[in-house]
């Protein structure tokens, strides 16, 4: 099932997107307290405006989880996943811009994918992890890098440079697990302007989904409604030569296989 949250008639609706694209039959119930307090109703409404899939509980980041990634970053591959936090300041929606801070020069575009979990998760084994999938998404970690990796700034943590306005854009819809049973077997792409700037597969990930969730679990209770951002592949704008970063006037869009394209533009803050 393909989930959509959105805006119709000025009010906010889940729904299950229809093959038209535009409209949506209407969702009952809270979607991430699990299926058994959601229905799908006979009622089709239009979308007037695309929303986030969901409004996340918490947004957990995996860093060089891909191995050509890891290699143009000049980084070791770790021996484990490498968490970073995103604030919820950077939720941001298809289609809305991602501005340029005033205090950034070197903004940057992530394709990712995005696992969404349905149910809380402690202690996760691998065996069983894909179980606590509600579904999946695809996300934008934007980043400035500048912030992230110069010392002056506070470079070394990621949090500050992975958490401006608007630097996570979800979407389009949220596609149930059970129409990804694997779901590192994706091909995923940024498009920068019409370029093809990212064109990996979630194969070439270092811990897979079912790693990650193990991972995570092991060390903190993962709720309802969090989403893991899963990492990115190689082909992000600073490790090219010469480096390109994001500009105001720019689009950019992230493509996962079985989910969809999330697209915005880039306007100055």
């Amino acid at each position: 099932m393909r989930i959509v949250r959105f805006l119709s008639g000025g009010t906010e609706h889940l729904g299950q997107l229809l093959d038209d694209g535009k409209s949506a039959r209407k969702i009952e119930g809270t979607l991430i307290a699990g299926p058994a307090t959601w229905t799908v109703t006979d009622k089709a409404l239009p979308i007037e405006k695309l929303l986030s899939p969901l409004v996340p509980t918490d947004i957990l980041c995996i860093g060089l989880n891909y191995r050509e990634h890891a290699a143009e970053s000049g980084s070791e591959i770790p021996d484990n996943p490498m968490l970073f936090i995103k604030s919820s300041n950077t939720l941001n929606n298809p289609f809305d811009p991602i501005q340029i801070p005033r205090r950034s020069s070197e903004v940057d575009y992530e394709a990712e994918l995005c696992v969404v979990i349905g149910k809380t998760a402690k202690h996760v084994s691998r065996a069983d992890a894909l179980n606590y999938v509600l579904g999946y998404t695809c996300a934008n970690d934007v980043s400035a890098r500048d912030w992230q990796r110069q010392k002056k700034l506070g470079g070394g943590q990621f949090a500050r440079g992975k958490s401006f306005d608007g630097f996570c854009p979800l979407g389009p819809c949220l596609v149930t697990a059970d129409e990804i049973p694997n779901p590192n077997a994706l091909r995923l792409k940024t498009i920068l302007n019409g370029q093809t700037m990212q064109d990996h597969t979630t194969g070439d990930m270092i811990f897979d989904v079912p790693a990650l969730i193990e991972s995570l679990s092991s060390t903190m209770t993962i709720k309802p409604g969090t989403v893991i951002l899963t990492g990115t592949p190689q082909g992000v704008g600073f490790a090219r030569t010469p480096p390109v970063w994001m500009k105001a006037g720019d689009t950019v869009v992230v493509e996962i296989e079985k989910i969809g394209r999330l697209e915005n533009p880039v306007t100055a803050e």
